[in-house]
C-alpha cells in the first residue's frame, strides 16, 4: 500500500466528498453504533454525525498520516480513530452500520473481507460501500499504459492494477446473504480548476503507487508523459477541466 497525504487528498475535498453525501443519503435506518472504514483524514465523520448526532462513530484506516489528521483535529468524544489494516480487522461488538467511502478498491479479495465484516452487522444493521468504477477512463488506462513502457515497467510491473469489481458481485455477496440491496451507479461530471487538475486529482490516490515505486530520476519523466496524455485527453474549457468520474454504490440491510 502507499503512503497517502492527507493535505493533497483534501485539495479536492468537496468533490470527494459529494459521493459519500450521497451514499448516506441512502441509508434508511437508525444507527448508535458505526464504523467508517477507510476515514482518511477524518473530514466526512461530520456528514455522519449530522445524521446521526447521538451515534458512537469509530473511523479506521490504514495510513498512519490520515489517521494522525484526523486524531488531531477530533474534538467530539463521542468519534474514535484508529491505524488498523481492514483485511484483518473487525469490530469488538456488532455494528449498526459499517460504511465504506472508496476504500474496497485498495483491498486484495474485497468480497471475502466485505462478506467477513457484514458478519459483524447488527440485526437490522447496515452496510454501505461506494467504490470508484473509472479504471476504463483515460486517467487510468493512460497511466498503466505509460507505466508499462520499458523506462518505467522494470519499477511499477508489480503494481495491482485494479479493473473494478462487476456491480452485481455486491448484489450477489448480500443477496446470498439474504439482505436487502439498493445496487446503482453514477457518473459524476467534476469541473476542476487548476493547470493540471486530472493530474493533481489521481496524483493523490489512483497514481500514488506508480509514483511511490519510481525512483528519483524516472519519477520526473515519468509525470511529464503522464501530464502531456491527460492534458490531450482531458483539455481545459472556459469553465474549467471536465472530469467524468463513475462510482458504484451500494447499501445492504439485514432483515434480521
Amino acid at each position: 500500500m502507499p503512503t497517502w497525504d492527507p493535505t493533497r487528498y483534501l485539495q479536492f475535498a468537496d468533490d470527494r466528498s459529494r459521493p459519500f453525501v450521497d451514499l448516506v443519503a441512502r441509508v434508511q435506518s437508525d444507527a448508535e453504533t458505526i464504523v467508517d472504514l477507510g476515514c482518511g483524514p477524518g473530514h466526512l465523520t461530520e456528514v455522519l454525525r449530522a445524521r446521526w448526532p447521538d451515534a458512537a462513530i469509530h473511523g479506521v484506516d490504514s495510513s498512519a498520516e490520515m489517521i494522525d489528521r484526523a486524531t488531531g483535529s477530533n474534538d467530539d468524544p463521542a468519534t474514535t480513530y484508529e491505524l488498523a489494516d481492514v483485511s484483518t480487522w473487525s469490530p469488538d461488538a456488532p455494528v449498526d452500520l459499517v460504511v465504506s467511502n472508496a476504500l474496497f478498491q485498495w483491498v486484495p479479495d474485497q468480497l471475502d473481507v466485505i462478506g467477513r465484516l457484514a458478519d459483524h452487522v447488527a440485526p437490522r444493521g447496515t452496510f454501505a460501500l461506494q467504490v470508484p468504477r473509472n479504471y476504463d477512463s483515460p486517467s487510468h488506462t493512460l497511466l498503466r499504459d505509460i507505466a508499462s513502457e520499458a523506462a518505467f515497467a522494470e519499477h511499477t510491473s508489480d503494481i495491482r492494477a485494479d479493473r473494478g469489481t462487476d456491480p452485481v458481485a455486491y448484489l450477489d455477496l448480500f443477496t446470498d446473504r439474504g439482505w436487502d440491496v439498493d445496487l446503482w451507479e453514477t457518473t459524476y461530471f467534476h469541473v476542476l480548476d487548476g493547470d493540471d487538475p486530472v493530474l493533481d486529482w489521481v496524483s493523490g490516490t489512483g497514481a500514488r503507487p506508480y509514483l511511490q515505486a519510481l525512483p528519483d530520476d524516472l519519477r520526473d519523466a515519468f509525470v511529464a508523459a503522464y501530464r502531456a496524455a491527460l492534458r490531450e485527453a482531458y483539455p481545459r474549457r472556459t469553465t474549467g477541466t471536465v472530469f467524468p468520474f463513475r462510482r458504484t454504490f451500494v447499501v445492504a440491510r439485514r432483515r434480521d
